[in-house]
């Protein structure tokens, strides 16, 4: 199949599925690559939270904080499905920073993550990406701001209101009235941002390889599988990622490790049409289409 043909098959996989896909795959010893509207910007939900790694495990290397220091979070208290660890805690916890690190990128923890944050702002972690020269990644508030979404303030039942609302809303310009949907004010980046700042972790020349090898870990320690890991993971291949969802948004990024030392950054941004919260279909499509693009490109290396 011809890269035209793989690309236009690709969008109807999508299309039909509900999605529309923002999707790079990058071989990262030749930087060869293969996409789909890599450079479109969107709102990044919960894969801010690999930036936030970054800076914070970079302070943690040059001595501004201390892994072992305990750090008090306050209960998040949420009761809405989605949220996990810390956020759905009734009380005060302490945690060491080491261990807020594994929470926010393992499981996705906001509460974990805003308790980074509070360590090194957004600001910091945007100063953080620029210094290594990674453009594209936009950081602008904590992740508690996540959590507040028309999704909160409807009844179990009523949820699919929300997701309509997400789906059918969007400007020309992508501007939204929810503002974790509006690239202009959330934490925002492209296909390719992601892709580079994945490159510059597993190949790393600026950023400080033993900075570079904790994030990795924390990647590889990822529990949320559902969405590219079932595609990417087997015994002869290592898939570490960071997964993003939020409303009608469903992202991963990560890196595929294979045996014969092959590597590949896989980017996968995606937005639904579909007003409905589960959307398994959208899932095993987004996962199918980086699969395929993956397997295309590793091909013509054989």
């Amino acid at each position: 199949m011809t890269v035209g043909r793989l690309l236009r098959a690709a969008r109807e996989t999508l299309r039909e599925a509900g999605l529309r896909g923002c999707i790079l795959v990058r071989d990262l010893d030749t930087g060869d690559e293969l996409g789909l509207d890599t450079d479109v910007v969107l709102p990044v939900a919960s894969l801010v939270k690999v930036p936030l790694a970054l800076a914070t495990v970079e302070r943690l290397e040059r001595g501004e904080l201390d892994g072992a220091t305990p750090v008090t979070v306050p209960p998040g208290r949420v009761r809405t499905p989605g949220p996990t660890g810390l956020s759905r805690f009734r009380h005060p916890a302490t945690v060491a920073i080491d261990d807020l690190l594994y929470l926010s990128v393992a499981i996705s923890d906001e509460g974990a993550s805003d308790a980074l944050f509070s360590l090194t702002p957004p600001g910091e972690v945007a100063a953080t990406l620029r210094r290594f020269g990674i453009d594209g990644i936009s950081v602008r508030h904590r992740t508690r701001d996540l959590t507040d979404t028309p999704a909160e303030r409807f009844a179990p039942d009523e949820v699919h209101l929300a997701h309509s609302l997400a789906a059918s809303a969007t400007t020309a310009g992508q501007g939204h009235p929810v503002p974790q949907l509006d690239v202009g004010r959330a934490n925002a980046g492209s296909a390719r941002a992601f892709v580079e700042l994945l490159h510059a972790l597993w190949r790393p020349s600026r950023i400080p390889a033993p900075v570079a090898a904790r994030v990795r870990e924390l990647m590889g320690d990822n529990l949320l599988r559902q969405r590219l890991a079932p595609d990417f993971s087997s015994d002869a291949s290592r898939w570490s990622s960071k997964t993003g969802t939020l409303l009608n948004l469903r992202h991963e990024v990560g890196v595929v490790e294979h045996a014969d030392g092959q590597a590949y950054a896989v980017a996968a941004l995606s937005e639904s049409t579909v007003p409905a919260a589960v959307q398994p279909q959208a899932e095993a499509a987004l996962a199918q289409v980086a699969r395929e693009l993956h397997d295309a490109l590793r091909a013509t290396h054989r």
